[in-house]
């Protein structure tokens, strides 16, 4: 466990993602709608899982103060999702993304658990404005987003990526 900021709300623990999520981060970068909407990121065995939170999650957490936060549900601490903030290489700005396994879809935790993060974003973080991403295609995350009070602000593609893809927005 990483001595970073964690949070909580009504029904969630966000904790900081570590070596001991990967077993759950094998399964979700996995699921259907990761594949799909996301990309597969060649994450087949637990081997992959635990490089994958060492060489891609941690190194951005250690140089940002702020990355991905793996969502608990407090009734029974199912590791249900992540939600976090995403500086990316020559991109300016700082993403929201979130992704959920699939049984815990349509129940209200991807919003709650990306409320809280926004709210962290511009309170603890100190951000001024905050993007998202997403295809066109993935109406559930639009809807979210939109939810979150992001708005549209167009299109763009992300550096060695050929994706077209939609950009939100949302400032202080």
């Amino acid at each position: 466990m990483s001595n970073f900021k964690s949070f909580e709300t009504e029904r969630l623990w966000l904790k900081p993602i570590g070596i001991e999520d990967a077993d759950f981060i094998l399964k979700l970068v996995n699921t259907p709608k990761w594949i799909e909407f996301i990309g597969d990121r060649n994450v087949k065995k637990l081997e992959d899982a635990v490089l994958y939170i060492q060489e891609k999650m941690l190194p951005h957490q250690e140089k940002r103060g702020f990355g991905n936060f793996t969502v608990i549900r407090k009734s029974d601490l199912s590791k249900m999702g992540t939600c976090g903030l995403y500086q990316r290489e020559e991109v300016d700005g700082v993403d929201i993304g979130f992704a959920f396994l699939p049984e815990f879809e349509s129940q209200g935790f991807a919003f709650e658990a990306a409320q809280k993060i926004k709210t962290a974003a511009f309170e603890v973080f100190g951000l001024k404005e905050l993007l998202a991403y997403t295809i066109p295609e993935n109406q559930s995350s639009r809807k979210l987003l939109e939810k979150l009070g992001m708005v549209l602000a167009g299109t763009t593609q992300l550096p060695n990526d050929p994706v077209e893809l939609l950009q939100y927005r949302l400032s202080l």
